[in-house]
C-alpha cells in the first residue's frame, strides 16, 4: 500500500510539516500573510484550511528562476537590491477543498521560493506560504500532485 503524504503549515509559528503517514519527515520555517489570515478576494490574506496541491511549476528550471503567471520569466540576482516580491524556483499551486477556501485557487494562493528569505520565519507575504528557495526545491521533488495540504491556525 503505498504511504502518504502530507503537508501541515502552522500560521503562529510559521513552520511547515512534511509528514509521510504517521512519520514527521521534515519541518521547514515559512512565511504567511503579513496580512493575518482569511479568504476574501484581493485581501492578500493566507486561507485556512484543506488543500490539494493541484499544479506545480518549475520542473528542471535553474534555481533562481523567477515566475510571473506561473511561467519562467528570468533569473534573480542575489546581489541586486530590490523591493520585488519575486516568485523564485518553484511554485505549488493550492485548491482549497472546503467551501470557506474554495476560492484559493482563484486568489494564486502559492507554496513558492522567494527572494525575502530574511523575512521567512516571519508573517510577510501576500497571502501565500513563502519558503526558502532550497526548502521549496527539496519539497518539490518529494510532494506529489494531489498532496493534502492542511493550514491551521495554532
Amino acid at each position: 500500500m503505498p504511504r502518504v503524504v502530507h503537508i501541515r503549515v502552522f500560521i503562529q509559528s510559521q513552520t511547515m510539516e512534511l509528514w509521510q503517514d504517521e512519520t514527521l519527515l521534515k519541518t521547514y520555517p515559512v512565511s504567511t500573510s503579513k496580512f493575518g489570515t482569511g479568504t476574501e478576494e484581493g485581501s492578500f490574506k493566507t486561507p485556512l484550511g484543506h488543500f490539494l496541491v493541484c499544479e506545480k511549476f518549475g520542473d528542471r528550471v535553474p534555481r533562481l528562476t523567477t515566475f510571473q503567471s506561473r511561467q519562467p520569466v528570468g533569473e534573480w540576482n542575489p546581489d541586486e537590491p530590490g523591493e520585488a516580491d519575486l516568485v523564485v524556483a518553484r511554485i505549488l499551486r493550492l485548491d482549497g477543498q472546503d467551501e470557506e477556501n474554495g476560492n484559493s485557487y482563484q486568489r494564486f494562493i502559492y507554496v513558492h521560493g522567494t527572494n525575502h528569505e530574511d523575512l521567512i520565519g516571519t508573517p510577510a507575504s501576500q497571502g501565500c506560504v513563502r519558503m526558502k528557495i532550497d526548502d521549496v526545491i527539496g519539497l518539490y521533488e518529494l510532494v506529489p500532485l494531489n498532496t493534502a495540504v492542511q493550514i491551521t491556525p495554532g
